[in-house]
C-alpha cells in the first residue's frame, strides 16, 4: 500500500491533467454534435465516455507495472499486433469502404490503434540496444522491415494514413537512434518509388480523389472537396470566441460531414473560436512539453526510444488531423487524439500516457521534476 502510494506520488499530474481536459472538450463536442440530431440517442457520446473511462483506468493500472517488462514482452507484443491485422482482415467489418473493424452488436474496436502502440514498444526493444552510436544497415533494414509489415497489412484494409503514422514512428525511433548519412538517401529514394507504385496500384479511387483535391483544393468543391471546405468555412465562422457548444450551424445543420471524427477540429473551431483552439493546441503542446521531460529524465535508451515513438504517434495524428481540417493535408481518416468519436483511438491514445507515466514514476529522483 506504502509503495502503491509513493508511485502515485511521483505521479505526473500535469500530464494526465492535459489529457483529461483534452477529453473533457471532445466529449463536450461530441455531445453538441449528437444533440442536433433527429434521434438524439447520445450513443456516440456514451461510448466515448466509456471509452475514455477505461483509458483513465488503464493509466491508474499501468502505472503500477513496471514498464521494463514490456522488454521480455515486445516480441509477443508485436505477434499479437500483426495476428489483429490479420484477424481484422479475415473476419472483420468494412466500414465506408475499409475493412478495419471488429463489430459486436454497437460495439466496435479498431485493432490498427493497438497496433501502432504495439510497433513503438517493439522498436523501442529492437533499437535501444543501437543508441547514442549511428546504427548499422543491419537494424535499419530489420527494424524497417518489422514496419512494413505492419504498414503492408493496414494497407491491405486499405488505410493509407494509418499506414503512413507507423511509417512516421519508425523514423522519429531511427532518426532518435542515429542514421547514417546513405540511409536517408535510401529513405527519400524508396518514397519516391513507393509513392509512384502506391498511386498506380494500390490507392483506390476515393483515395487518389482525396490527393488531388488537396492539390487543387478548389478544382471539385462540391465533389472529393467538399468536406475540406466546409470545415475551412466553420473554423473562419467561430470568430475570436466562437458561437458556444451546440451552437455551430456547419454541424449542427450537417453541413460538415464526419463532423465528431475527422471534422470535429473545426466543430471546436466554429464553437470554441481562435481562443479555444489555441487553448487546445496549448493543451497538446503541454503533452508534448511533459513527455520530453520525462525523457530527459530516464537514464535508459529503451524508455527514452520509446517516449519518442510515442510523441510522434500523438503528434503526427494531431498535425494531420488539423492539416486536413485547414486544407493544408490531404483527407486521410485520422482521428485527432483524445478528441475525436473514436473509442480505439482514444482509449490508445491513454494507453501512451499510461505508459509515460510508468517511466515517469521509476525515473531517479534527482532527475525527477
Amino acid at each position: 500500500m506504502r509503495q502503491s502510494l509513493e508511485t502515485y506520488f511521483r505521479f505526473d499530474w500535469m500530464l494526465l491533467l492535459a489529457a483529461s481536459v483534452l477529453t473533457v472538450i471532445g466529449l463536450l463536442a461530441i455531445y453538441g454534435i449528437n444533440i442536433s440530431r433527429e434521434s438524439a440517442d447520445f450513443f456516440q457520446f456514451k461510448k466515448q465516455i466509456v471509452a475514455a473511462l477505461f483509458g483513465l483506468f488503464l493509466v491508474f493500472t499501468f502505472v503500477l507495472l513496471d514498464y521494463r517488462q514490456l522488454r521480455s514482452l515486445a516480441l509477443p507484443l508485436y505477434g499479437l499486433g500483426a495476428a489483429l491485422l490479420v484477424a481484422v482482415l479475415i473476419f472483420g467489418t468494412s466500414i465506408r469502404g475499409t475493412k478495419a473493424w471488429f463489430v459486436i452488436g454497437n460495439i466496435s474496436f479498431q485493432p490498427v490503434e493497438i497496433a501502432k502502440i504495439s510497433l513503438a514498444i517493439f522498436l523501442a526493444f529492437y533499437l535501444s540496444r543501437y543508441a547514442h552510436k549511428r546504427i548499422s544497415w543491419v537494424p535499419f533494414f530489420g527494424s524497417g522491415l518489422a514496419t512494413a509489415i505492419y504498414a503492408g497489412l493496414v494497407m491491405l484494409q486499405p488505410d493509407f494514413g494509418s499506414a503512413l503514422v507507423m511509417i512516421v514512428i519508425w523514423l522519429a525511433a531511427v532518426s532518435f537512434v542515429g542514421l547514417p548519412r546513405r540511409a536517408w538517401l535510401l529513405i527519400c529514394l524508396t518514397s519516391v518509388v513507393g509513392g509512384i507504385f502506391m498511386w498506380t496500384a494500390v490507392l483506390q479511387p476515393y483515395q487518389k480523389d482525396r490527393i488531388i483535391s488537396f492539390v487543387q483544393p478548389s478544382g471539385d468543391v462540391r465533389g472529393a472537396g467538399y468536406n475540406v471546405a466546409q470545415a475551412r468555412i466553420a473554423i473562419g465562422s467561430g470568430g475570436w470566441f466562437g458561437k458556444g457548444i451546440a451552437e455551430g450551424s456547419q454541424s449542427r445543420l450537417h453541413y460538415l460531414p464526419e463532423a465528431s471524427t475527422d471534422f470535429v477540429f473545426s466543430v471546436l473551431g466554429e464553437e470554441l473560436g481562435f481562443f479555444g483552439v489555441i487553448l487546445v493546441l496549448s493543451l497538446y503542446a503541454l503533452l508534448m512539453f511533459r513527455f520530453v521531460k520525462i525523457a530527459e529524465g530516464s537514464c535508459d535508451a529503451f524508455p527514452q526510444i520509446l517516449l519518442v515513438c510515442l510523441m510522434a504517434y500523438l503528434m503526427f495524428h494531431l498535425m494531420i488531423n488539423v492539416g486536413m481540417n485547414l486544407g493544408l493535408a490531404p483527407v486521410t481518416g485520422i482521428p485527432l487524439p483524445f478528441i475525436s468519436a473514436a473509442p480505439s483511438a482514444v482509449i490508445a491514445s491513454f494507453i501512451t500516457i499510461a505508459l509515460a507515466q510508468s517511466i515517469a514514476v521509476r525515473r531517479q529522483p534527482a532527475t525527477f521534476r
